[in-house]
């Protein structure tokens, strides 16, 4: 018997089938989304997935209000604490965390690189889909 018994309780090691993946290419060093012959490119599975986490992570919570609140990233909000950059980088790790496991694609979100170049702050995300693997810069 559970306290709520009105909500099913989701079964251990149980998946849910999901469509395949669709989104718009982009062009990672431009930032800017690939086009041809006057159309957006369209890629499927972890290319896709690839790149709505780079635009997510891209992409400021809280201040457009197109979006919806569990789209889109705080890293903004590290800019000017007076925080250690170990502290930092735990930071990141959770805020970068927080934005991209909200996408049932998404299992899992590892920072495998991080590091100051002055006052920037470059990451290596890897990212664990139900695709496989894929890494990219922050």
């Amino acid at each position: 018997m559970t306290l709520f018994p009105m909500f099913s309780t989701p079964v251990a090691g149980g998946s849910v089938d999901l469509p395949l993946y669709t989104d718009v290419a982009m062009d990672y060093d431009a930032g800017t989304p690939r086009w041809e012959s006057g159309q957006p490119v369209v890629v499927t599975g972890l290319e896709a997935v690839k790149s709505w986490a780079w635009r997510a992570v891209s992409t400021a919570r809280y201040q457009w209000a197109a979006f919806s609140w569990s789209y889109g990233c705080e890293l903004e909000a590290l800019v000017g604490q007076p925080y250690q950059a170990d502290t930092k980088i735990s930071e990141a790790t959770r805020y970068l965390q927080d934005a991209l496991l909200v996408s049932p694609y998404i299992t899992a979100v590892d920072v495998t690189e991080a590091s100051f170049d002055g006052s920037t702050f470059h990451m290596r995300v890897e990212l664990t889909t139900v695709y496989g693997k894929e890494g990219f810069y922050v």
